[in-house]
């Protein structure tokens, strides 16, 4: 059916291996521009920037030796597949190399978002690479390339888990090592068999005649890595997808049991992968006794949250403690200038002063004053230190007395809890 065809507008066969085989090779340029992307997708990762990842995926040619190896399976050439396999261990290496070394020299060892979305794949991840490898192979056997290149390169994420890989080794977290090398292999892998299946569908020759017992060995051993990558992926989906069904019966169950009551939450974490889970809540001002705490543990089971402990946190020690653990834990979404930023205003607000209000007050104390302006002065001390006084000056039919200047900064030590205020009057 011509809908469907694959052969239309398929380029030349010999021209589409010789590209491929070209296209394997990790030397000189190639190695210089992998080293390049790595450096480029570590920084990404590092600083959480979703658009530098990007292009760093455009810009790596790690797509060449796993598309050679794919080639070679299909048309039984032993020698593409082992110098496909050769260059994408080196590639790989050098890129770990890399990428282990930015992470050990920069400063910054926060773990990002962009790198934890590396360390737990799941069959999703194996879909995309698969339909991914396969749009990617289809690109290159057509005449015109068109545009999926660069989509796929993003799409499957080469270089990102490595990258991963590269931070765990760093930091010596080994379970971010593993699950980035986990999403790595079953990117390669997978499109290496969508490779295969595309060249066998388009009938390439075959490089030389292999008997049909050592045909059988190699869909044999794609079997058996397809299953081994499968299985884990498959676990660890369904994980996820238990995580979310849990996450969303514990909001109705928080929802209905204390948001729709009107308590307000200050503070609530879930621990799904605690024997028994575990939903901890910090309440503003309402405070439950353990009658009422043992009936709404009861409840859970009503939401479908069986094996799970409610604590309700009313030690307010403890709770600001666990508060300021989990800020620190968080720190990456706090944003240092928006913290700056909050803390110039803080400081603007203490030093302004409400004159007309002020005036007032000071007139039923001090008739003869007619207009006052008051502001903080900071003044640097011999010990390189600085202290800020508030300067209160007045306006008047006539100067104060010492004593009812005395008595007027007093007043207003107290008013605003201050260890000294200095009163002037001003000059025409």
């Amino acid at each position: 059916m011509e809908l469907v065809n694959l052969n239309s507008g398929e380029q030349d066969k010999g021209r589409v291996l010789e590209d491929v085989k070209s296209g394997t090779s990790f030397r000189g340029a190639n190695l210089w521009v992998l080293a390049c992307a790595i450096v480029i997708a570590s920084v990404g990762l590092n600083v959480n920037s979703t658009a530098v990842i990007i292009g760093a995926m455009l810009i790596s040619p790690l797509m060449g030796p796993i598309i050679g190896a794919g080639f070679g399976l299909g048309i039984f050439d032993f020698g593409l597949l082992k110098r496909s396999l050769k260059n994408l261990a080196v590639a790989t290496v050098v890129s770990l190399l890399v990428s282990t070394v930015y992470f050990m020299l920069s400063p910054f060892k926060e773990t990002q978002t962009e790198l934890l979305a590396r360390t737990s794949p799941n069959i999703y991840d194996i879909l995309i690479a698969f339909f991914g490898g396969l749009v990617g192979v289809i690109a290159i056997t057509r005449t015109e390339k068109g545009n999926p290149i660069p989509g796929v390169a993003i799409a499957t994420a080469l270089m990102p888990p490595l990258c991963t890989a590269g931070y765990g080794l760093a930091i010596g977290n080994f379970r971010f090592f593993f699950g980035a090398m986990y999403l790595y292999v079953i990117n390669c892998v997978f499109i290496c068999i969508a490779t295969f299946i595309i060249v066998k569908y388009l009938k390439y020759p075959t490089a030389k005649q292999v008997d049909a017992k050592s045909e059988k060995r190699v869909k044999y051993i794609i079997s058996f890595l397809i299953l081994v990558l499968l299985l884990p992926s498959i676990y660890f989906a369904y994980q996820l997808f238990q995580q979310k069904k849990y996450s969303q019966k514990t909001e109705l169950f928080i929802d209905s049991e204390f948001v729709d009551k009107g308590y307000t939450i200050l503070y609530k974490q879930t621990k799904f992968n605690t024997v028994p889970k575990r939903i901890e809540l910090v309440f503003l001002s309402k405070k439950f006794s353990d009658i009422e705490i043992k009936d709404l543990n009861k409840k859970l089971s009503i939401y479908g949250l069986a094996n799970t402990r409610l604590v309700i946190r009313q030690d307010t020690t403890d709770i600001k403690k666990d508060i300021l653990d989990e800020i620190k834990r968080d720190r990456t979404a706090v944003n240092e200038k928006d913290i700056m930023i909050s803390k110039l205003r803080q400081e603007l607000a203490q030093s302004r002063y409400d004159n007309k209000g002020l005036l007032s007050e000071i007139r039923v104390l001090f008739p003869e004053i007619e207009n006052i302006s008051i502001s903080n002065h900071t003044y640097n001390e011999s010990t390189d230190s600085s202290k800020t006084v508030p300067v209160l000056i007045y306006k008047g039919r006539k100067e104060l007395s010492q004593d009812s200047r005395n008595k007027l900064a007093q007043w207003m030590q107290q008013k605003f809890s201050k260890k000294k205020v200095e009163v002037y009057m001003g000059q025409d």
